[in-house]
């Protein structure tokens, strides 16, 4: 099921995405804002919603992406250079969410330099339901969580093998929307094989009152059928497609093939 525009506050939004998805997991694909530019990176956002998406993950360009890969690193490298500015990728997130709920990526300084209630704001008047830092701890997220609350916004938190199960429940508690596995250690990217991905999913469950998306590493349908498989309520994969749409002639046709082929997978 497909709710166009903010017919729901973003929380509530996500979850319905989740419960409405028609997949074993839902789908969620990485998205650069402004890579290869802004007119090509609504293309392909709108090719992953036409072709099977169910969430969308967007990505604002930083100069420090401590938690990605070379390929997204690559792209928001590219997209920086290019004079994309976070006011352009969130017009770029509202335009999208029309079809599908987007959450946003962004790195703290990003948000602190504008203020968490502003920044926050901004997002809710794009019309984005969600926002992910994955280099804000957990001990310096109440202002901004507190901030996200006020507007409906879920800050989703992230949680890797290395959490210990205390701390899974304490992170558990203050998710909002899904709680974002990390199914490997070191930053996003292609990976051959997700060992113990089972074992990670059933910890993070046993913590958790909000969907357990999985992502970092996986690039085949056949892995996401797996993480579905061992149990995840949602697949994200940024870097294959990251990569798919740097290498194309026609990005946009080149990411919904291959998004409808993960799609495929999971149902």
């Amino acid at each position: 099921m497909r709710i166009s525009g903010r017919s729901l506050p973003g929380t509530e939004r996500i979850a319905a995405a989740f419960a409405d998805s028609g997949k074993r997991a839902a789908f969620m694909p990485y998205l650069m804002g402004g890579f290869p530019d802004l007119a090509t990176s609504r293309g392909i956002g709108e090719a992953y919603a036409a072709a099977g998406a169910d969430l969308i993950e967007l990505g604002v360009p930083f100069s420090d992406p401590l938690a990605d890969g070379p390929a997204i690193q690559a792209a928001g490298t590219a997209a920086l250079r290019a004079g994309v500015t976070v006011e352009e990728v969130l017009r770029l997130g509202g335009a999208l969410a029309a079809s599908v709920p987007v959450v946003v990526m962004a790195y703290a300084n990003q948000v602190l330099a504008r203020g968490p209630e502003s920044f926050v704001r901004d997002l809710a008047a794009s019309d984005i339901s969600g926002l992910i830092v994955p280099d804000l701890p957990m001990e310096e997220a109440p202002a901004l969580l507190r901030a996200c609350d006020g507007v409906s916004v879920a800050l989703v938190p992230l949680v890797a093998p290395t959490t210990t199960d205390e701390r899974l429940a304490e992170i558990g508690g203050r998710a909002r929307g899904f709680l974002y596995t990390v199914s490997v250690t070191g930053t996003t990217g292609e990976r051959d094989d997700l060992d113990g991905l089972g074992g990670l999913l059933e910890r993070v469950r046993a913590h958790a009152d909000v969907p357990v998306a999985v992502g970092f590493g996986i690039s085949s349908p056949e892995q996401a059928a797996a993480a579905a498989a061992a149990g995840a309520d949602g697949v994200i994969v940024g870097s294959r497609l990251v990569r798919a749409a740097a290498e194309a002639e026609d990005p946009p046709a080149a990411v919904a093939g291959l998004v409808g082929e993960f799609a495929a997978a999971l149902r």
